[in-house]
């Protein structure tokens, strides 16, 4: 009998509790939005910290609207099931490349190609820019938040590289379209991790990789080589996309999409920046152990630059084949290129 009765009393103070709290307390966490992040890189990469910045960032201005739970490390979805994990729910947003599902976006692709980007800050505006222009029907499965890119993969090898015939014949790590690259300028490519890259360079299983200068600290990269070549003419890129579930992006209400939308214009810089300090820390670092950066000379680039020519015209050749615009994306991206190389010099 005294347990009914404590039940009841407890029943009744829940009831009169509840009838005072101000109208909408009650309401607060059914109207806070949880979110997922997916994010390929680890935790300490600058990119994932941009992409947690990014994420605080929109929880801020939504005042708590929008929780958003970052999974860095590739621990919700790895790096290759990114896309589709965001396609099929699995994580509600999420930011990998491009070219590890290579094929399935072919018109996005061209931004990859050894166009000679100068920097971070020009790849990540030019594929971003890119992106919004020329809207591929292979993003249409998502809602595309912003893309940002890599500043230029350069040559970083055990032995000097002056001139294409010193390149000739050597092992040289790369994968994708940097494997192409190396290829088209007479190396031969050998696919493996970024992961895998430092302990094969120690043991001479190649003589050297393709990448961005940021991989000589962020990958401890420069420990095991010796010299760069700023071969800035065949400079390529990746570009990395930041995207939304679809059908959690409509269920959003219209102030809220402003607000992402917003902070994530304004990311598309953040990232840039980062990129640009990324490869400066690299390029003093590798310069601190005594390595060599051997700048090519204006006519030495032209025929880097040539070499990989035919990968330009093959890129349109097969796109245009499939019914795509090959032609015109490798047009828009030159000019977004000039344009952006102006701005960011």
């Amino acid at each position: 009998m005294k347990k009914k009765v404590l039940l009841s009393t407890f029943l009744t103070l829940t009831f009169l509790a509840a009838s005072l709290m101000p109208a909408g307390i009650s309401n607060v966490k059914a109207d806070t939005v949880n979110l997922t992040y997916s994010i390929f890189f680890p935790a300490t990469h600058g990119q994932c910290k941009a992409g947690v910045l990014w994420a605080k960032e929109v929880e801020k201005r939504t005042n708590g609207k929008i929780k958003i739970t970052v999974f860095p490390g590739g621990t919700l979805t790895k790096a290759k099931q990114c896309y589709d994990g965001v396609v099929n729910g699995i994580s509600d947003i999420g930011m990998s490349c491009f070219a590890y599902t290579r094929g399935r976006f072919p018109v996005m692709e061209v931004v990859d190609l050894p166009f000679g980007y100068p920097n971070g800050q020009v790849a990540t505006h030019v594929a971003n820019e890119f992106s919004k222009k020329m809207h591929p029907k292979e993003l249409d499965d998502v809602k595309v938040l912003y893309i940002h890119a890599h500043g230029p993969g350069l040559l970083h090898t055990k032995k000097p590289v002056k001139k294409l015939e010193d390149l000739r014949g050597m092992k040289i790590r790369s994968t994708g379209l940097s494997a192409k690259v190396v290829k088209a300028l007479g190396g031969v490519p050998v696919a493996m991790s970024q992961g895998a890259t430092y302990e094969s360079l120690h043991k001479g299983v190649v003589e050297g990789t393709f990448g961005p200068m940021e991989v000589l600290k962020g990958w401890r990269q420069g420990e095991v080589i010796k010299d760069t070549t700023e071969c800035y003419g065949v400079g390529y890129t990746t570009a990395m996309f930041v995207v939304m579930n679809l059908k959690k992006w409509n269920s959003l209400q219209k102030e809220t999409q402003n607000i992402i939308e917003e902070v994530s214009n304004e990311w598309v810089d953040v990232h840039g920046k980062i990129w640009d300090m990324n490869d400066s820390e690299g390029r003093k670092y590798t310069l601190g152990l005594g390595n060599k950066i051997i700048p090519l000379s204006k006519e030495e680039n032209i025929r880097w630059k040539k070499a990989v020519s035919p990968m330009i015209d093959n890129y349109i050749k097969t796109t245009e084949e499939k019914g795509l615009p090959g032609q015109k994306a490798v047009t828009e991206t030159e000019n977004l290129i000039k344009k952006y190389s102006k701005r960011y010099k």
